[in-house]
């Protein structure tokens, strides 16, 4: 697969308009229908190389955005996922400098 082409999977024939938020590749198990014993070869089947997790992050993009952003009334539930996600980001991202800040019952 080059840059720009439909997945391998992908037949406009069988599957119509194309959808970024679906994945074309042979269904597999869910993962809520896994039995405990047969958790290792399913694991073993995931594509956890890069082309797999971009895949995979961009398909989610395209969900979310298909049910928060493209309906004809959106809410504030986009715009308050993102500020909370936002938030936690540049917290984590300056925890380093924020850990120094805090307020001691005992000084050591």
């Amino acid at each position: 697969m080059a840059w720009g082409d439909y997945p391998a999977g992908y037949n406009a024939k069988v599957h119509g308009p194309y959808d970024p938020a679906r994945y074309y590749g042979k269904p597999d198990t869910a993962l809520g229908q896994v039995k405990l014993g047969e958790l290792t070869e399913w694991l073993a089947r995931r594509n956890v190389g890069v082309s797999g997790i971009a895949g995979g992050i961009s398909r989610a993009f395209w969900r979310w955005q298909h049910k928060y952003l493209q309906p004809k009334k959106v809410g504030i539930a986009p715009f308050a996922q993102v500020t909370v996600c936002s938030i936690i980001f540049f917290y984590f991202l300056n925890y380093g400098k924020l850990k120094h800040h805090r307020n001691h019952k005992h000084h050591w």
